[in-house]
C-alpha cells in the first residue's frame, strides 16, 4: 500500500458521504486495536479456544502419487463452522463490540459468510441480519438452515441477477441506513478502505501458519495456489509468503465459457472501475456497466476482485488463471474419492487448477488452500 487506502492505484473510498464517519470510526478502531496486546490476546484466544487453530496442513498422499508432484492442503475446513470465513467475522465483531455497535449486517454467497458472521454475533450478543441473493438461497439451502438455527434474520434479495453482487448491494444499503447502531462485516478483501486491508489482516493467519508449518515440515513450498472471487483466502495465504518469492497463484471461475455473462474473470476478462467502494479490476459490459457473470460455485459468482489482488497481478507478484465449470466438479468429486475430503466448490477451483496443470507442476510441492468444506454443494453434485 502506498498510501492510505490505496494499493498502487487500486482500493480508495467511493461512498455517500454517510459513511464516512463510521469509515473513519472504523479504521481508528482497528489500527488501535490492531496494537493492542489485550486484543490481539483476546483474537488469538477466539482462533485457538473456538475456531480451532491452528488449521492442520495436510500431505493428501494419494491425490500426489495420482498427480505426480507433492500436494499439501491447508485445512480450513476444519475451523469451526467449515470455512476461513470465521476468522475475520471473529475479529470483525470484537470491533464491533468496542464501537459500541448493537447490530451487525452482512452478504453471503455461497453462506459460508452469513453462517461464520451469525455464529460471531451469536457468541458476542449481536443482532445480525444476512442479506442473500434468491439463487445463492436456493442452490446453498443447507447454509440458509443454519443461518436461521444461529438466531441470524436471512433477508433474500430478489433483484438484479439475483447473486453475490446484489446481496452486497442490498447489505450497504442497510448500512447506510442504520449505520449508528450497526456494523458491516463485509465478507471478503474488498469493499472501501480499511476493509480490504482489514480482512487481509484478519485473514493472514491462515499463511503465517502455513509458513511455519511448512518450516517444520522442513521445506518450502515450489508455489502457493488459491481460489479467488473477492480473494480473501487467497490474500489469506499469499500473506504468509509474499516476501518469499515464491509463486503465487489465484484461480476464478472460469464458468461455462470465454463469453460475457458465462464467468467471473474480473483479473482474467475484467477492467478498472469502481465497485462496493473501491476502484479494482471487475467484468463490465460495452457501457462500462457491471456485467453479469457465472460459476457454479456460489462463492466466486461475483463481478469484481479485491483491489490488493489487483495490485498484486498489475506488479506480476501473483499470476491469476482459470478453470471451468466442469473441471471443479471433477477436481471436487477427485479428492473426496481418493483421501475422503468434500471440498466446497469454491476450494475445488484451485484443486482444478493442480490437475490440469500437473504436467508443469510434475515432482513439485504444491501448496493449496482449501478454503472451505463442500457439505452445502454435496445435494446438488453427487
Amino acid at each position: 500500500m502506498n498510501f492510505k487506502g490505496f494499493f498502487g492505484k487500486y482500493g480508495g473510498q467511493f461512498v455517500p458521504e454517510t459513511l464516512i464517519p463510521a469509515l473513519d470510526e472504523l479504521e481508528r478502531c482497528f489500527f488501535t486495536a490492531k496494537e493492542e496486546k489485550l486484543f490481539q490476546d483476546e483474537f488469538a484466544d477466539y482462533l485457538r479456544r473456538y475456531v480451532g487453530r491452528p488449521s492442520p496442513l495436510y500431505h493428501a498422499k494419494n491425490m500426489s502419487k495420482e498427480l505426480g508432484l507433492e500436494l499439501y492442503l491447508k485445512r480450513e475446513d476444519l475451523n469451526h463452522t467449515g470455512s476461513h470465513k470465521i476468522n475475520n467475522t471473529i475479529g470483525q465483531s470484537l470491533l464491533a463490540v468496542r464501537m459500541g455497535k448493537k447490530r451487525i449486517v452482512a452478504e453471503t454467497g455461497a453462506g459460508q459468510h452469513g453462517v461464520a458472521t451469525a455464529t460471531a454475533a451469536a457468541l458476542l450478543g449481536l443482532e445480525c441480519t444476512v442479506y442473500m441473493g434468491a439463487v445463492d438461497a436456493e442452490r446453498q439451502r443447507p447454509n440458509v438452515d443454519r443461518m436461521k438455527l444461529l438466531g441470524a434474520e436471512l433477508s433474500v434479495v430478489d433483484e438484479g441477477t439475483r447473486t453475490l453482487k446484489d446481496a452486497t448491494n442490498a447489505a450497504l444499503r442497510d448500512w447506510v441506513r442504520t449505520v449508528e447502531d450497526t456494523h458491516y462485516i463485509i465478507g471478503s478483501v474488498i469493499g472501501p478502505y480499511p476493509f480490504p486491508e482489514m480482512v487481509g489482516y484478519f485473514q493472514s493467519v491462515i499463511g503465517e501458519e502455513a509458513s511455519e508449518q511448512c518450516e517444520e515440515l522442513g521445506f518450502a513450498p515450489d508455489c502457493v495456489v488459491a481460489c479467488v472471487g473477492g480473494g480473501s483466502n487467497a490474500l489469506g495465504i499469499f500473506k504468509g509468503f509474499l516476501d518469499s518469492g515464491i509463486p503465487l497463484i489465484g484461480v476464478e471461475a472460469g464458468g461455462l465459457s470465454d463469453e460475457t455473462g458465462e464467468n467471473a474473470m474480473a483479473i482474467g476478462a475484467g477492467r478498472d472501475g469502481i465497485l462496493h467502494g473501491c476502484l479494482t479490476m471487475l467484468m463490465q459490459d460495452d457501457g462500462n456497466q457491471v456485467a453479469p457473470v457465472h460459476s457454479i460455485a456460489a462463492g466466486l459468482d461475483y463481478p469484481g476482485i479485491g483491489p490488493e489482488h489487483a495490485y498484486l497481478a498489475e506488479e506480476s507478484r501473483a499470476t491469476y488463471s482459470f478453470v471451468r465449470d466442469d473441471e471443479a466438479v471433477a477436481a471436487y468429486t477427485m479428492l473426496a474419492r481418493k483421501e475422503g475430503i468434500v471440498p466446497a466448490l469454491e476450494s475445488s477451483h484451485a484443486l482444478a487448477y493442480v490437475i490440469k496443470n500437473r504436467d508443469e507442476l510434475k515432482g513439485k510441492k504444491v501448496l493449496v488452500n482449501l478454503s472451505g468444506r463442500g457439505d452445502k454443494d454435496s445435494e446438488r453434485e453427487i
